[in-house]
């Protein structure tokens, strides 16, 4: 069965970046459907995946990582608004892929991710 995850590593700090609230979204056309609200856990994880099961379906996808209140709130002086509030990432989840990764690394100025495994 099929499943997402995800990972958050505060490059910054070299620490797990944790209690980040993440939004999972479908992508169909101009609209976006909220499919579930998560938070990484003290290893910068989410406790369960954050897809899976009859939900997993091919399509496009968007994680909404919300960086910015957690750098706040780890005593990050961030300029008004944030350079990065809220980091989104799109992507498509292709038929008959099992399993797939979306880490970040971020900073209060910058952020990667690529498909990991």
């Amino acid at each position: 069965m099929g499943r997402l995850t995800t990972h958050i590593l505060d490059a910054s700090k070299g620490l797990p970046g944790s209690d980040i609230k993440i939004e999972l979204y479908r992508v169909e056309g101009e609209h976006t459907t909220l499919i579930n609200t998560v938070y990484t856990n003290s290893d910068g994880r989410t406790d369960s995946p954050v897809l899976e099961g009859e939900d997993y379906v091919p399509g496009k996808y968007q994680l909404v990582f919300h960086t910015g209140t957690y750098m706040k709130k780890s005593g990050v002086e961030l300029l008004e608004p944030a350079f990065l509030d809220d980091v989104v990432i799109r992507f498509g989840i292709a038929a008959g892929q099992e399993h797939y990764h979306v880490p970040l690394l971020i900073s209060p100025y910058s952020y990667s991710t690529y498909r990991g495994s």
